[in-house]
């Protein structure tokens, strides 16, 4: 019976393919749109003066809170720039506040022209290429005036020229954990931190690191020291065992297991040491050699198969605390193309949710449900929606590629562009209005643990199993029934936690439920006053609001207000509904896990197609829905019928993943 079902699941997909439909996004063409959600954001943006720190949390220079929804501008496809160029950047700038983006996190800023700002020409890699820097300047003063933050990265892809006085400046690539401690790399950042940050925008006409428009600048990105660290060429190898001890060789990774207690605690306190030393002295040439009057971040909490809070001991002293994670990043092992909504518990929502710490901000700075994915729809409401509830203050998407052709067809290029994507994209639109708002409210209790300074050092041996949390003994399902932070980690050591749910997990609010009994059933519903949603294996129950009686087996579908109202006295909302995206002529390898052709353009989804439900709408005398087109136009409107439990309507034809629903009351 049992192999019956695995052939049923493996035939599952060339059946499927047939309900692929055309639909591609077309930025190009749009203008207007009932579906502009620019009114989010505050335009200029900085205008109410710097971001601060206000109770542990992102804040406005008013003192009010602020939350940030972001993209990356980082572009992969063929002829890609990292800085879009003049003609283009309003815009993009515009595209992005219609899908209510406030904050664009300016990533390779330090790879070689044409990509980036260092001068390809010049013989080291300190020069800027002043056409470089002046598109940068113009992209950001167009992101200000349509009120989206940045978040400048320093130290990201530099690579290395003669002209440096670096050694094996040819070898090294982009020197990850180098930059952490060789004198000669460090001087090189601050000389590049310096020129970017002292820099003034000829179109702003302020310094960088006087612009109110910068809300966050990261000192490095996913980098680290560890123990086994191996350098890419002897010369740095000898270097940081002369850091150490020259006499005493440091540990290699096949040693690590069985070294005593006290070496194993030794070198990891010079490792713990190193990276502390770094992070203090490049925050304070930050702040106050160069006057920097932003929040700093130091690095991304990023390698989830191993304990960060060696790392973090350092990172948690800076201003801000980060995190990246990726649902089945394609250079991760497998498994590959299965459903998140069936393991919530490894889920990227419990991954991030390891490194927030009480009284701190906590930033997402990458995440995405790469491409391709049978169930990617799931990946962006499920985090928003748990963000808000974990109350982080910034969730970033990696990443948004600004094609530099205008006539690049529509199609995903790579794992990571959402910018074509007609899943991805449009729901970024829900997951504004969902995190912006806070429509999921923060949780009504808080789980603090703390460790002690003898568990940070030894949570380096524990195994994988342990991961993403490396706390023996902590339910994994605590961060998605309340908010879960470190407190300590130069305290008493962890204790004891409250036993977790196992199925289903439902949040302290009573918003969020996630539920996953065997393969192929996961469901996460949401339901708040002004967005509910159903994302996972159908059918579900109705929830408040919204019900779905539709024929796909998987969908995301998300209903918010539009004005702000909550949803029964709603008169305007956004519907997306969602399941695969594909490319034309796009292939799977024989086990469904990983692509042997990408495919081309057009775009294809899979139709969310059957009926909908609206009920409890307060008054309503006529609903009317309009589903969209890839430029964000009504295709057509029609009428929902009024049924005993609400008003019905059709979805799925025309093909698209989004729609606007209008009611006119009585």
């Amino acid at each position: 019976m049992r192999r019956l079902a695995i052939a049923a699941l493996l035939l599952l997909p060339a059946a499927r393919a047939q309900l692929l439909q055309p639909f591609s996004l077309d930025h190009r063409a749009a203008s207007s749109s009932p579906a502009d959600l620019s009114f989010l954001l505050d335009a200029p943006a900085g205008k109410d003066g710097f971001i601060q720190i206000r109770n542990g949390h992102l804040a406005k220079g008013n003192g009010e809170r602020i939350r940030f929804w972001g993209v990356h501008f980082t572009d992969w496809s063929p002829g890609s720039v990292e800085i879009v160029p003049k003609e283009d950047a309003a815009f993009w700038a515009s595209t992005l506040a219609r899908f209510g983006i406030n904050l664009v996190r300016l990533h390779f800023l330090d790879l070689n022209s044409p990509r980036g700002l260092i001068d390809a020409s010049s013989p080291d890699s300190s020069a800027f290429d002043p056409a470089q820097l002046d598109r940068l300047d113009y992209e950001v003063a167009q992101l200000k005036q349509h009120g989206i933050y940045v978040d400048l990265n320093l130290n990201v892809g530099r690579s290395y020229k003669a002209g440096d006085g670096v050694r094996d400046f040819d070898k090294i690539r982009w020197a990850k954990g180098l930059t952490l401690f060789d004198p000669r790399l460090i001087e090189l950042e601050k000389d590049y931190a310096r020129r970017l940050l002292t820099h003034v925008n000829s179109y702003t006409h302020t310094a960088y690191r006087d612009e109110p428009a910068v809300a966050l600048v990261e000192i490095v990105n996913e980098n680290g020291l560890y123990l086994g660290f191996r350098a890419p060429t002897p010369y740095y190898g000898q270097e940081l065992t002369a850091l150490y001890n020259a006499p005493l060789p440091r540990l290699k990774p096949d040693e690590i297991a069985s070294a005593s207690p006290e070496r194993f605690r030794t070198e990891m306190l010079f490792y713990m040491d190193a990276e502390n030393r770094f992070y203090q002295d490049m925050s304070a040439y930050l702040q106050h050699t160069l006057g920097v009057r932003c929040p700093i971040i130091g690095t991304a909490d990023h390698a989830h198969s191993s304990s960060p809070y060696p790392m973090l001991s350092s990172l948690a002293k800076l201003d801000v605390l980060d995190g990246h994670t990726y649902w089945e990043h394609p250079g991760a092992p497998p498994p590959h193309n299965t459903p998140m909504v069936d393991d919530p518990l490894h889920s990227t929502v419990v991954q991030l949710s390891r490194t927030a710490f009480s009284g701190k901000p906590y930033t997402v700075s990458e995440f995405n449900h790469p491409f391709p994915n049978d169930y990617l729809a799931e990946g962006i409401p499920i985090l928003a929606a748990y963000a808000s509830f974990q109350d982080w203050d910034a969730v970033v998407a990696y990443t948004f590629e600004p094609k530099r052709d205008p006539t690049w067809k529509p199609y995903i290029g790579d794992p990571f562009d959402i910018s074509l994507d007609p899943v991805r994209m449009t729901q970024m639109a829900a997951g504004a209005l969902l995190f912006l708002r806070s429509d999921v409210h923060p949780a009504r209790q808080t789980i603090e643990r703390t460790y002690s300074p003898q568990q940070v050092i030894d949570s380096r041996r524990l195994p994988r199993a342990e991961q993403p949390y490396y706390t023996p003994g902590f339910p994994l399902a605590l961060p998605l029934e309340h908010a879960v932070r470190i407190r300590s980690l130069d305290g008493p050591p962890t204790g004891a936690f409250p036993p977790a749910p196992s199925n289903p997990i439902v949040s302290d609010t009573g918003e969020l439920t996630w539920s996953a009994s065997s393969p192929h059933t996961g469901l996460v519903t949401i339901e708040t006053p002004r967005t509910e949603a159903i994302i996972g294996f159908l059918p579900a129950h109705p929830l408040t609001h919204l019900a779905a009686e539709v024929k796909n087996n998987f969908a995301a579908i998300v209903l918010s207000s539009l004005d702000g109202q909550p949803l029964a006295q709603s008169s305007r909302l956004l519907l997306t509904a969602a399941a695969r995206a594909a490319n034309t002529d796009m292939k799977w390898n024989a086990d469904h896990t990983r692509l042997a052709s990408q495919g081309g353009p057009p775009t294809l989804i899979e139709p969310v197609t059957g009926s909908l439900t609206l009920r409890g709408l307060t008054a309503a005398r006529e609903v009317f829905v309009s589903p969209l087109d890839g430029a964000g136009r009504p295709i057509r409107q029609t009428t929902a019928y009024r049924t005993g439990i609400g008003w019905n309507f059709p979805v799925g034809d025309p093909a698209t993943t989004w729609y606007v629903i209008s009611v006119r009351r009585k």
